[in-house]
């Protein structure tokens, strides 16, 4: 329904956001300028490397919970999730830390290079609890389709895998000190 509003009627767009929480528009701001940050050159500890990826993974775990749970179809939701999780990480596991990445056991602090990738996942995450929010609150019963079910939740684990697996290649670094 989202898309077709928005194919054939584009002005409908400016009312979804006037309709929009001013909340959502901080978190918004908020994500932007965690992206950006990421996107210059920096210096880290693990546990900072590790803060964003839970956060991110949260976030599509509760974009689950609040779309599906009440539909009924937030098991399959969920085992779609971790499937789709599962997957990336294996195919992504063997990657090494971002290139240029190096660990300094001495200060135990990472210097990362910077990268737009996390502000890219972050925007997508976001996006998609927007626009699936925006669809649910159009057409509830949506929630109880199990294709729209299984496609969302397999692209809230696909992402959150995208997160997790960097954030592991960088433990991996960091432990063969």
């Amino acid at each position: 329904m989202l898309i077709t509003l928005l194919v054939e009627h584009p002005a409908g767009a400016l009312d979804i956001v006037r309709h929009t929480p001013p909340w959502v528009w901080l978190l918004l701001a908020g994500l932007i300028a965690l992206g950006l940050s990421q996107w210059r050159e920096r210096r880290a500890t693990l546990a900072r490397v590790t803060v964003l990826p839970v956060a991110m993974v949260l976030l599509s775990l509760l974009g689950l919970v609040t779309a599906f749970a009440r539909g009924g179809t937030l098991l399959p939701a969920l085992a779609a999730w971790l499937a789709s999780f599962a997957l990336v990480w294996l195919l992504l596991r063997r990657l090494g830390a971002p290139s240029g990445a190096r660990f300094d056991p001495n200060s135990a602090r990472f210097h990362l290079p910077g990268s737009p990738w996390p502000l890219l996942l972050i925007l997508a995450i976001f996006l998609l609890k927007y626009a699936v929010g925006v669809e649910l609150a159009m057409q509830p019963q949506t929630a109880s389709h199990l294709n729209f079910v299984l496609g969302v939740a397999g692209a809230y684990g696909v992402l959150s895998s995208l997160f997790a697996s960097r954030a592991a290649a960088l433990w991996r670094l960091a432990c063969s000190h």
